[in-house]
């Protein structure tokens, strides 16, 4: 039996256990993202033709409770689909849904191993690494502030954190200090760069959390991985359909979503490029992303969240910074890798970013003035 032929029964099987309509045609593993198993599949439905699927298996290495995780998404997508509903009066254009597995309950567990759990695919639509125009740019800031906007009036208590301090920097921060202090994988000599350069921003990765502190800042419902693939955007259009990857949903802070924006949506390079020139934070794709998010955010959005919005991108990119060297000097045990010394590239690309937003903060600030006054 061929290796493909294999991979297609292993999807097979897996589809034998959710509620779903049709005959098997195929299926493929999806290889993108860092974190969960996904895998495509196609079933022919009588009536409707050829109808596609995604399974996927939560990586509980990641998420300690992946029941809480299912129950996230099972609440969001439910809130969502209901208020899209009630706005438009019809169950036009394409949301996220779960299907549920043949006993009834949103997920599958027991005879495959882990947790699965089954989405709709969504049809005609890409995502992107790397942006490639400014509607693109602009899509993508809407639909994150939109999706922030739908579930800006569900119930934060109803939603669990499923990873604890995930956003929070003086945690990652100071977890990365402790690993260097162990050095169990014997990489710190060689990383001497990259840990200074982390040590001289040290005094920015408070600030947030102190404004929370105070009270100055309150947590919302956040989707807390904001990257740009991580929005369906319409192959035709270049319209912005769907924000998927639901499984950090959690209480966090709007500005933590938007600077993952900032990171991800204005780069010119993917966050694993070695040539370092190309990685550049571009005003051309951060103001339409400002205008784009800003559009539908901005009901909810406070003064100070407004302000610190420039700020957010040279914050996260900093702190993912930090995720891939600790991952890295740990022995890469957090992030898929392609090949040895993956993560620390893709340390040194996101330290590219934030000398990048450095550089052009000011000029940051004042087009948030200019859009949001």
């Amino acid at each position: 039996m061929s290796e493909m032929s294999e991979m297609s029964e292993h999807i097979s099987e897996i589809g034998s256990y959710f509620a779903i309509n049709g005959a098997f045609i195929e299926g493929e593993e999806i290889e993108s993202g860092h974190i969960n198993s996904t895998y495509l599949a196609s079933y022919d439905v009588e009536g409707e033709g050829v109808v596609r699927y995604i399974f996927q298996r939560i990586n509980e290495h990641v998420f300690k409770d992946p029941h809480a995780v299912i129950q996230n998404v099972s609440r969001v997508t439910r809130h969502i689909n209901r208020k899209v509903l009630l706005e438009k009066q019809d169950a036009g254009g394409q949301t996220l849904n779960l299907y549920p597995g043949r006993d009834g309950k949103v997920f599958i567990e027991g005879p495959l191993g882990g947790v699965w759990r089954c989405y709709n695919y969504i049809e005609g639509c890409a995502t992107y690494d790397v942006i490639e125009n400014t509607r693109q740019a602009y899509q993508a800031g809407k639909a994150f502030g939109a999706f922030q906007n739908l579930v800006s009036d569900l119930e934060i208590d109803r939603i669990v954190e499923t990873i604890p301090n995930f956003h929070n920097t003086r945690v990652r921060y100071d977890r990365l200090m402790e690993v260097i202090v162990e050095d169990r994988c014997g990489r710190v000599n060689g990383v001497e760069v990259e840990i200074a350069s982390i040590k001289d921003r040290e005094g920015i990765v408070d600030l947030l959390l102190d404004h929370l502190a105070k009270g100055e800042l309150i947590e919302r419902i956040t989707h807390n991985d904001t990257k740009l693939n991580n929005v369906m955007i319409d192959k035709k259009t270049d319209e912005a359909v769907c924000v998927i990857d639901l499984d950090t949903v959690m209480p966090g802070l709007p500005l933590y979503d938007f600077g993952d924006l900032i990171r991800t949506a204005t780069s010119t390079a993917e966050e694993d490029e070695t040539d370092l020139s190309k990685v550049e934070m571009r005003m051309s794709m951060f103001e339409p992303l400002l205008e784009g998010y800003f559009e539908t955010a901005k009901n909810f959005l406070s003064p100070l969240e407004i302000e610190l919005m420039p700020f957010s991108g040279r914050l996260i990119s900093l702190e993912i910074a930090i995720r891939f060297l600790t991952d890295y000097l740990e022995g890469d045990v957090y992030f898929k890798i392609q090949h040895e010394g993956h993560n620390l590239e893709r340390c040194r690309n996101q330290l590219a970013m934030v000398r990048s937003i450095e550089s052009q903060e000011e000029a940051m600030k004042e087009f948030v003035v200019k859009v949001t006054s």
